[in-house]
Order: C-alpha cells, then sequence, then structure tokens
C-alpha cells in the first residue's frame, strides 16, 4: 500500500491527517465515545459469582487493562453498527474491521504511559510474511494505572494513520519494543480527547 505521506515533508503531515480522519466513516465523537463507554464498561462489570469489580476487589496491571480496551472497543462498535463492524476473526484482521471497506479498518494501541505508545518488535521489522497489514489506521489510547491512581482515567484519546515504516525498533538485539517518531505522533495521530 502507498503511503498517503509519500514524498512529503513532516511539516505538511498534518493537514494529511486531517484529510485522513474526515474521510474515515467513523466520526471523532463516535471514537471518543465508544473508547470512553469501553473504559467504564471495565469498571461496571462483575467478576465471579462473589460480583467482584476491577478497582474495587481488583487492580489489574496496566497490561491487562489494555488487553480489556483493546477488546471491549471492537465489541461496542459492532453493537453498536452490526452490519459495519467487527472485531479480528483471522492474523490477517486488524483489530478493527470495517466490513465494507478493508481500507478504513483499525489497529488499537493502548499504553498506560502519559503521552506515547509502542509497539512489539515485529512493528519495526520489514516482512514479506506479515500476518497482517501495519500502514493504516490506528486508534491510540493512553490511561492511568492503578499504581497511580486508584480511579484511573483515560488520558488521551488520538486517532490517525501510521505507515509501517514509521515504527523505530530498539537497537539491541533484545529489545522487544517499538516505538513512533515525535513528528509521527504529532502529526500522523489527531488528538480527539484529553483529560487534564
Amino acid at each position: 500500500m502507498n503511503s498517503p505521506y509519500a514524498d512529503v515533508s513532516p511539516s505538511n503531515w498534518l493537514s494529511i491527517t486531517q484529510r485522513l480522519v474526515e474521510r474515515h466513516p467513523l466520526s471523532t465523537d463516535a471514537i471518543v465515545d465508544v473508547v470512553l463507554t469501553s473504559w467504564q464498561s471495565i469498571f461496571n462489570s462483575q467478576l465471579g459469582t462473589k460480583g467482584f469489580r476491577i478497582g474495587r476487589d481488583i487492580f489489574p496491571k496496566p497490561q491487562i487493562m489494555g488487553f480489556l480496551l483493546h477488546e471491549l472497543i471492537p465489541l461496542e462498535l459492532k453493537a453498536k453498527y452490526p452490519n459495519f463492524w467487527r472485531g479480528d476473526i483471522s492474523i490477517s484482521d486488524k483489530d478493527i474491521v470495517y466490513i465494507p471497506d478493508d481500507f478504513f479498518s483499525i489497529e488499537v494501541k493502548t499504553s498506560s504511559d502519559p503521552r506515547h505508545i509502542y509497539g512489539n518488535r515485529s512493528y519495526a521489522q520489514n516482512s514479506n510474511n506479515s500476518k497482517k497489514g501495519k500502514s493504516g489506521y490506528y486508534l491510540a489510547v493512553n490511561f492511568e494505572k492503578f499504581s497511580n491512581t486508584t480511579n484511573p482515567q483515560i488520558k488521551l484519546i488520538r486517532f490517525g494513520w501510521i505507515d509501517s515504516g514509521d515504527w523505530i525498533g530498539q537497537k539491541a538485539a533484545t529489545g522487544q519494543q517499538s516505538r513512533l517518531s515525535s513528528d509521527v505522533e504529532n502529526y500522523k495521530l489527531l488528538q480527539l480527547y484529553r483529560k487534564i
């Protein structure tokens, strides 16, 4: 897939991102709503026969909270728009699949870092054997962790387009993480929501 940012300097990326986001079938308000609803659902759910609750009885690590968001966001979209959105079924699917046109499907990245999102090391590796495309629309959600507060909140919601070549792998051979440059985070992801 050709990048919409091909041969364009970073100083002009923001206008391209704005056009890509405007073109997407989900409105920015709908994106924010589904993320915040999913987050609230985590705390409203009861677990086990005794009705244990996250935030009252259970205080999961950030990876678990990210996993729950990752699963609930597609489910919430499917519940609202059953003929248009679903979660991934096959290894080649993005995290959120737009049924009418896969071009608009979305990868979800969550992080307890206040500002940045990360991918695993494979995101920074060029491979013809990749199971799913790494270029396309991304939903980035940053949240607080329980160790910082007893009432963690969604801090930042961003949406935009990231190309597979935007991911930068750790230099150490044992490094398992990839990151994005500040230009990519600032100009390829539009801020939709920020909690002060």
